[in-house]
């Protein structure tokens, strides 16, 4: 059991960096998930998620693999997108989810173009997908720091949060300025999509906040064992992930996200709240 659980972590840098890699993103994106999915906000993860890589793109053009430069870019294209999609759907009859996938697709073919025209096939598949076993001691400290900020924010937001995540109106009503904490989630969800992908790439970082985030839904309606639950789910794959990607010989991004895929089919079958074992029990017991 050592030998197939902890040896490869323990004989080498390389994945124990990844496993640490892992586990703050566990602790910090998959709780941001757990609030946009309350807001019915999920698909919007993926949309910035997207919206990042032109900012990348432009900072690898303008200083190659540079961790501070890609990580800015991609933080000001993110923040930039949001701010273009809450304008147009304010200003026009368009609702935000339609503006946030105009503006993500045309972000994701911007991105590819830009990198396709200054780098190579090995580069577009780097920020595409990430290479969390080739992860760097920079790149492990922005994570890193991105999880403290984004923890403590979050103890600091819960309150006001959750009332605007399920009664924004009463928010409002007391003057709790809704639209600053919305705004402020927003820019948690950036941070961690910039601080993901240097791990998991543009188009993998919004699996580990999103799946183990829609999982722990179907397990529980209480919001700090859903957070819990989700947190645990992404730190589980996470560390699951890396040991199929080290023996199976595939890449580890899709691996710790395909894991998480498979926790989620599990959970809309077995879920205790909303799972379609648990839905036709609750059937058959009216019935009765």
């Amino acid at each position: 059991m050592w030998d197939v659980f902890i040896a490869p972590f323990t004989e080498f840098q390389f994945m124990r960096a990844a496993l640490v890699s892992v586990c703050f993103l566990a602790l910090s994106a998959a709780p941001v998930g757990v609030f946009l999915v309350l807001r019915r906000m999920s698909l919007m993860g993926d949309a910035l998620s997207h919206a990042v890589l032109p900012g990348a793109a432009a900072g690898y053009m303008v200083a190659g693999l540079s961790v501070p430069a890609m990580s800015l870019g991609g933080f000001i294209a993110g923040v930039l997108m949001a701010i273009l999609a809450g304008l147009v759907s304010r200003f026009t009859t368009l609702k935000e989810d339609a503006s946030f996938a105009a503006f993500y697709l045309s972000s994701l073919a911007l991105g590819v173009l830009m990198v396709s025209r200054s780098g190579n096939n090995v580069d577009l598949l780097n920020l595409l997908f990430g290479s969390i076993l080739g992860i760097d001691a920079a790149s492990l400290a922005l994570i890193a720091g991105v999880a403290s900020v984004t923890v403590i924010a979050l103890a600091v937001m819960y309150r006001p949060l959750v009332m605007e995540s399920i009664d924004p109106l009463f928010l409002r009503s007391v003057g709790g300025k809704g639209s600053w904490w919305h705004l402020l989630l927003m820019l948690l969800v950036v941070l961690n999509l910039v601080a993901g992908f240097q791990a998991l790439g543009t188009l993998m970082s919004v699996g580990l906040m999103m799946l183990p985030a829609i999982s722990a839904r179907l397990w529980s309606q209480r919001l700090g064992v859903i957070l819990s639950i989700s947190a645990l789910v992404a730190l589980v794959c996470g560390y699951l992930g890396l040991l199929l990607s080290f023996y199976v010989e595939i890449p580890s991004g899709p691996a710790i996200i395909l894991l998480c895929g498979m926790v989620y089919l599990v959970s809309v079958f077995l879920g205790t709240e909303g799972g379609l074992i648990a839905q036709w029990m609750r059937g058959r017991h009216k019935k009765a």
